[in-house]
């Protein structure tokens, strides 16, 4: 047998040595129990997926807002067509009816100018009673066609859909008050008009139910029988009160509707007051892409 000699470690060995770190003992996976059948198994949840925003990236932008859209000829006018023939045709009927019955409705009140002598007081009921039904026919079509008119006459021009349609009441009031420097950009009927065109619908229904109740009380149909009830509850001389104010707040809006067409008409330069002849209105190319019942489609539709 040969004795093999080896060297024996030096002291710098041995620090060496007991510096290194001891090796780590393995770790043996515990067992996992046997899935006995007919046993339903957790299924793990997926990790949460986060959104760009959430961790700080900015998603990035494919088109522009319409404010920073690059407008060929901003300042070029285009011919819109707004008021469709409904909407015009509604709106005449309307303005006459409002005349007409104002003036007859006068003078079945107070006669005035023409002796109330012979048939002229029935005639002038006649023409009072025949303009009104006139006006309800206008009326009925123009509610129709809140719901299957073009985005100019529809509904959502007049009840506000959005806050910033709403607040646009506020913006316009100041521009009228000489608090806003800046009109409100709208196509068609700002939020103020709006707002006064549904206290005009209302006032003209008041005059309406009103009128057949006191035409009741001569015993004329329907009247007599459908609004009888009104006449018992209010009394004749209140309705009367009712139907005259109603008539003079008609005429205050009416009068407050020209006086503003005329304004904005000037200072737009837009063609406003034709506009409701015709149908056309001639904004900005700039006008008909930034004003709230605008957009780029309808750039495109013009050209």
């Amino acid at each position: 047998m040969t004795v093999v000699d080896r060297p024996l470690p030096d002291a710098a060995s041995e620090e060496a040595l007991d510096a290194m770190p001891a090796p780590e003992a393995p770790v043996r996976p515990e067992p996992q129990e046997a899935v006995k059948p007919g046993t339903e198994v957790e299924s793990v949840p997926e990790p949460e997926t986060m959104t760009q925003a959430e961790i700080g990236i900015e998603p990035e932008v494919t088109s522009k807002p319409v404010h920073d859209l690059e407008i060929e000829r901003p300042h070029e006018r285009v011919p819109l067509y707004v008021w469709q023939i409904p909407v015009r045709v509604t709106h005449w009927v309307t303005a006459t009816c409002i005349v007409v019955l104002a003036f007859t409705g006068g003078y079945i009140a107070d006669p005035f100018l023409i002796p109330p002598g012979s048939n002229v007081m029935s005639t002038i009921r006649q023409v009072h009673i025949i303009t009104a039904l006139v006006f309800m026919v206008s009326g009925m079509v123009r509610t129709y066609w809140l719901l299957a008119g073009n985005r100019f006459s529809r509904w959502s021009a007049f009840i506000p859909t959005t806050r910033f349609q709403a607040t646009e009441l506020f913006r316009q009031a100041g521009f009228y008050g000489f608090i806003r420097k800046e009109i409100p950009k709208v196509l068609g009927h700002n939020q103020l008009a709006a707002t006064a065109y549904l206290a005009l619908f209302a006032l003209l229904l008041i005059e309406v139910v009103t009128g057949f109740a006191l035409d009741g009380l001569t015993g004329a149909e329907p009247g007599a029988t459908l609004f009888g009830w009104m006449r018992e509850l209010f009394g004749p001389q209140l309705l009367r009160l009712i139907h005259h104010l109603s008539m003079w707040l008609i005429l205050a809006i009416a009068l407050f509707h020209v006086y503003s067409c005329i304004l904005v008409d000037h200072l737009e330069k837009n063609g406003l007051v034709s506009s409701i002849v015709s149908g056309f209105k001639f904004p900005t190319r700039e006008e008909l892409v930034e004003s709230r019942d605008g957009g780029a489609e309808l750039l495109e539709r013009v050209e």
